[in-house]
């Protein structure tokens, strides 16, 4: 009875915490998308030259530190091109 009772605490356990973990993955993923369409309209809509400034550009780091940073990445990317720093 208590090996019965000892497998369905570990398998509430179980659960409980691929549910937390699928849950924070898909705010990272979500925030993401964000950061990566975030990104693509800025150079798109030429936001940049309007401040007289160079586009964001795509290359491996501008597109990964959107994509790990989300929208605070790409505010980040933004003000380094104001302030005259390129990635």
């Amino acid at each position: 009875m208590s090996d019965v009772l000892v497998a369905i605490i570990l398998v509430v356990a179980i659960v409980a915490i691929v549910w937390y973990l699928v849950k924070r993955v898909s705010v990272l993923v979500v925030n993401a998308i964000l950061g990566i369409i975030c990104l693509f309209l800025i150079n798109s809509l030429g936001v940049m030259q309007w401040m007289g400034k160079p586009d964001l550009g795509y290359n491996l780091a501008t597109v990964l530190i959107c994509a790990i940073g989300g929208l605070p990445g790409v505010l980040i990317l933004v003000l380094l091109n104001i302030l005259g720093i390129s990635i």
